[in-house]
């Protein structure tokens, strides 16, 4: 399969099982395979971004947010698909292509993608979500160092 940036992807379940964070928002309903993630590929690495339909329950999150700090860069509301969909920055963690279930597929039967300008919108909150991590502001809610090492040392194990 090859995945590409800005596209919409499910995870297999048995990643959650070898990862074990419990700051992961998981498969709901095993089997069900949601959430779909919004992907970054960066190199060997894919960074899953969740997308949500819970819309009103994060509006709250993200008004407690804007009064608290004058910003919110952790969540963001976008139509996706034709639909207001929540883009869980916040819920970002790294992962790899084996653990792709499949990407999401629209009615006539074509990968799911947002538009470019959406895309680029959630790299550069991405990349500063990174930035401030490296800056001691770490606002992911998963170990993304943690996760990010065990997926490099399952790749360094599988090319030995």
């Amino acid at each position: 399969m090859k995945v590409k940036t800005g596209y919409i992807y499910h995870i297999k379940d048995e990643f959650f099982d070898i990862v074990n964070d419990e700051k992961l928002m998981t498969n709901h309903e095993r089997g069900k395979k949601r959430p779909t993630y919004f992907t970054i590929k960066d190199k060997d690495i894919l960074w899953f971004i969740p997308l949500s339909s819970k819309v009103e329950k994060y509006k709250k999150i993200i008004d407690q947010k804007n009064k608290k700090y004058g910003r919110c860069d952790t969540i963001l509301i976008r139509e996706i698909l034709g639909k207001d969909s929540v883009i869980l920055l916040q819920n970002a963690f790294p992962t790899l292509e084996k653990y792709i279930d499949h990407v999401h597929l629209l009615n006539n039967g074509k990968p799911a993608k947002v538009v470019e300008s959406l895309k680029n919108e959630i790299l550069k909150n991405f990349k500063y979500l990174l930035k401030l991590k490296n800056n001691g502001v770490d606002l992911f809610f998963t170990d993304i160092d943690k996760i990010k090492k065990q997926m490099l040392e399952e790749i360094t194990a599988l090319n030995k």
